[in-house]
């Protein structure tokens, strides 16, 4: 992975790229005079696979889950 430093005054005006080299695997050092001050590094990729159907009956739906709401609902009367 490379890396690049980059003043934090620059950080604003060039986000777009840095994100851009982010993305492609190079690491960001944000500098303030000498002092790093944070580090900008790509995200680690999701080692989760989903799996379709795993919860299968879990959640459902009510027969009235599209019906209109009662007028008190509207109108905040109970």
């Amino acid at each position: 992975m490379t890396t690049k430093a980059v003043d934090v005054q620059e950080v604003q005006t060039h986000l777009r790229e840095l994100l851009s080299l982010v993305g492609s695997g190079t690491e960001i050092i944000l500098i303030e005079g000498y002092m790093p001050v944070a580090r900008l590094v790509p995200p680690e990729p999701l080692s989760v696979t989903r799996v379709a159907g795993l919860h299968q009956g879990a959640m459902y739906t009510s027969e009235d889950f599209d019906d209109p709401l009662p007028d008190a609902f509207w109108t905040g009367n109970q």
